[in-house]
C-alpha cells in the first residue's frame, strides 16, 4: 500500500502490537499528529515531555511491554533526556520517536534543532536518525526488536520533518537481519555444572538476585531454586516482588539502606549466587571489603557487567530464561539436600537478621513514615504497584511496603531521578487499569512533575498520590544532619505551597492527614476509592532512613537505630 511516512509510523506501531503512545506535539511532528487524530490513534498527552517518558517508562515496567514517546525536536527531544537516562540505567525498553528539522536544514543550527543522535548515543541501547521515508519500516522493527530483546533498554529514532509527508510503497519487514546482534543469548552448561560443584561445597551461600529476574519473568524460576536450596535470599531494590516477602529465607533488601540481615550474611557468606545483578555501588559498600570471605557466582546476560565493579569466581552468561531452568533441572537431579546442610546457616542469619528489623518509633499523635507505609501495605492487595520517586520516602517504601509478585515495586533505582514517580505510576495505572496503583512520593519530588497532576485528571487515571510531607528534601537533609553538622544548605521546603489546594485546582481531590489515628480512620476509605488522589501526609522533618551505610563503609558498618 502507499501510504506517507507519518501514517508508516502509525502502521508500523499496530503491527507491534502498540496499544498507547505518550507524547508532546510541535511543530516538526506535526503530520504526525495528524495521522494520530485522523486513526484515533490511543495517545496521552502529557503536561511535559519528561512526565510523556517517564510515563512509557512506568508503562514498560508494570506492563513487560515496550513503552513508546513521541517528542518534536529540539526542546522537546531534549526535555526527554533525563527519561531516556533513566531507563536505560534499568534496562527498560522504551522507543523513543522524536522529530527532527527537515533534511535541507540538517546540520545548520535551524531552528530548534538538535542533534539528538549525538546527545542519546551514551544512555540508548541503539538509536537512528531517519533521513529516508523507505527506511522507516525497517528501523522502526528493528527498534522494537532492540528494545525487548536481550537486555532491555530505549531505542531513540529521530526522524527528518519531511519523511512524515513523504509517500512510498509500504512494506513490513517480516525478519530482522542485524550484524552482530540475534538478541540470544545461549550459554555454556558447563558454567552451569561448575556452578553445581561450587554450591556443594559451600557451607554458608546466599543468593543475590536484582533486576535482570524482573525484566527477564523468571520470577517463577528464581522461586523454585530459592526453595530446592533453603539457603538465604536477598535482592537489590529493582527485584522486589520477585520473591513472596513472607518466605522467611528473604532478608529483604540489601545495600546502603538495605535490611541488616542481608548485609551480615552477604559479608558472612563463603559462597554468592549473583543472578541478573550489576553489583551497583548501592549494594556493595565498599567494593574491597564486599564479602571478603566469599566466591561469587554471576548469572549474567551482559558480558559487560561481569567482573566490573566485583571480581567474580565463576560466571554463567547468559539469558536469565536459558539459563535458570537448566539451573533448576541440575539442582533437581543432585542427591544432596541442600535444605538439610543448610539449616544452621539459615537459622543463624534469621537469628542475627531479628536483631535489628526494618522498624519504626511510635511518637504520640505523630504519624511516622514506616507506618503510614505499613498501613498501606496491609491495605493493598497482592497485585497492588506500588512506585515511588526518589529520596527518603523511596527507601521507607522499599522497607515496609511488602510487593507480592514481579513489576509491583516501580522506582528509578540506577540514576535516581526525583520527578519520575507521579509520570510513572500514571503510565503504570494505564498499561494495568485493573490493578491498583499508590505512588508514594516527597514535598520535594512531587513538585518536579506536578503538571501530571492535571494528566490524570483529565484521564481519570485512579493513582492514589501519597505525599511524605516533612518539609525538607529528606536525603539530603539526612546526609547534611549526619555528616555537615546539621547545615541544612538550600533543603528545607518551608514555603507556602498547599498540595490539597494545588491537587484541587488540577482536579484531582486532595487530602492532609496529620494525626496517626487518620490511618485507621481515614486512609482506609481514601484508598477505596476508585478516583485519583493527592494524601499529603505529614511527618517528622529529622526522622532518618536506617539502617545506613555510609560513603566508603562496609555492608557491616552500618548506622542503626529506629526509623
Amino acid at each position: 500500500m502507499r501510504i506517507n511516512g507519518a501514517q508508516a509510523v502509525l502502521e508500523c506501531l499496530k503491527r507491534e502490537g502498540v496499544d498507547l503512545v505518550f507524547g508532546y506535539p510541535g511543530g516538526v511532528v506535526l503530520k504526525l499528529y495528524d495521522e494520530i487524530y485522523k486513526a484515533q490513534f490511543p495517545h496521552i498527552l502529557t503536561g511535559h515531555e519528561q512526565g510523556a517518558v517517564h510515563a512509557a517508562d512506568g508503562y514498560a515496567r508494570a506492563t513487560g511491554k515496550v513503552g513508546v514517546v513521541i517528542a518534536t525536536s529540539g526542546p522537546g527531544a531534549a526535555n526527554l533526556i533525563t527519561g531516556i537516562a533513566t531507563a536505560n540505567m534499568d534496562s527498560i525498553p522504551l522507543v523513543c520517536i522524536t522529530g527532527q528539522v527537515a533534511n535541507p536544514a540538517i546540520g545548520k543550527d535551524s531552528f530548534q534543532e538538535v542533534d539528538v543522535c549525538g546527545i542519546t548515543t551514551p544512555i540508548t541501547k541503539h538509536n537512528y536518525l531517519v533521513k529516508d521515508v523507505k527506511e522507516l519500516p525497517r528501523v522502526l522493527k528493528e527498534a522494537f526488536f532492540i528494545a525487548r530483546t536481550g537486555r532491555p533498554g530505549p531505542v531513540s529514532i529521530d526522524v527528518a520533518a519531511d519523511v512524515f509527508n513523504t509517500e512510498f510503497e509500504f512494506s513490513y519487514p517480516e525478519e530482522i537481519k542485524l550484524r552482530g546482534y540475534s538478541g540470544k543469548y545461549i550459554g555454556d552448561e558447563s558454567e552451569i555444572d561448575v556452578v553445581i560443584n561450587a554450591i556443594k561445597d559451600s557451607e554458608k551461600p546466599i543468593i543475590f538476585y536484582g533486576g535482570g529476574v524482573t525484566s527477564s519473568n523468571t520470577a517463577d524460576e528464581l522461586r523454585t531454586i530459592v526453595n530446592r536450596l533453603g539457603c538465604p535470599v536477598t535482592t537489590t531494590i529493582m527485584g522486589l516482588g520477585c520473591i513472596d516477602p513472607e518466605d522467611k529465607k528473604f532478608l529483604g533488601f540489601a545495600g546502603m539502606h538495605g535490611s541488616y540481615g542481608a548485609n551480615m550474611a552477604i559479608q558472612n557468606s563463603d559462597l554468592i549466587i549473583a543472578i541478573g545483578m550489576r553489583f551497583s555501588d548501592r549494594v556493595t559498600g565498599r567494593v574491597a571489603d564486599f564479602a571478603p570471605n566469599a566466591k561469587i557466582v554471576h548469572f549474567e546476560l551482559d558480558p559487560a557487567e561481569v567482573n566490573k565493579n566485583v571480581r567474580v569466581d565463576y560466571r554463567v552468561l547468559g539469558d536469565l530464561k536459558w539459563s535458570l531452568p537448566i539451573f533448576r533441572s541440575k539442582l533437581n537431579a543432585s542427591s544432596t539436600d541442600f535444605a538439610a546442610k543448610y539449616q544452621n546457616w539459615l537459622n543463624s542469619v534469621l537469628d542475627e537478621a531479628s536483631k535489628h528489623p526494618f522498624t519504626y518509633q511510635l511518637d504520640g499523635d505523630v504519624i511516622k513514615p514506616g507506618a503510614l507505609i505499613t498501613k498501606i501495605s496491609e491495605l493493598s492487595d497482592e497485585n497492588t504497584i506500588a512506585v515511588t520517586d526518589v529520596g527518603q520516602h523511596q527507601m521507607w517504601a522499599a522497607q515496609f511496603f511488602k510487593a507480592r509478585n514481579p513489576r509491583n515495586f516501580l522506582t528509578s533505582g540506577g540514576l535516581g531521578t526525583m520527578g519520575y514517580g507521579l509520570p510513572a505510576a500514571m503510565g503504570a495505572k494505564l498499561g494495568c487499569p485493573n490493578k491498583k496503583v499508590i505512588l508514594f512520593t516527597g514535598d520535594g519530588s512531587i513538585m518536579m512533575n506536578i503538571q501530571e497532576l492535571a494528566t490524570i485528571a483529565d484521564h481519570n487515571v485512579d493513582v492514589k498520590v501519597v505525599i511524605v510531607h516533612n518539609f525538607i528534601l529528606g536525603m539530603v537533609g539526612q546526609w547534611q544532619r549526619l555528616f555537615y553538622s546539621h547545615h541544612y544548605s538550600q533543603s528545607e521546603l518551608k514555603g507556602k505551597r498547599d498540595f490539597v489546594k494545588i491537587a484541587e485546582a488540577m482536579g484531582v481531590k486532595g487530602y492532609q492527614l496529620t494525626k496517626a489515628d487518620e490511618l485507621n480512620t481515614r486512609l482506609p476509605e481514601i484508598l477505596a476509592s476508585n478516583e485519583p488522589a493527592v494524601i499529603d501526609v505529614i511527618v517528622p522533618e529529622e526522622e532518618n532512613v536506617l539502617p545506613m551505610v555510609p560513603g566508603g563503609k562496609r555492608l557491616d558498618q552500618m548506622v542503626l537505630g529506629t526509623n
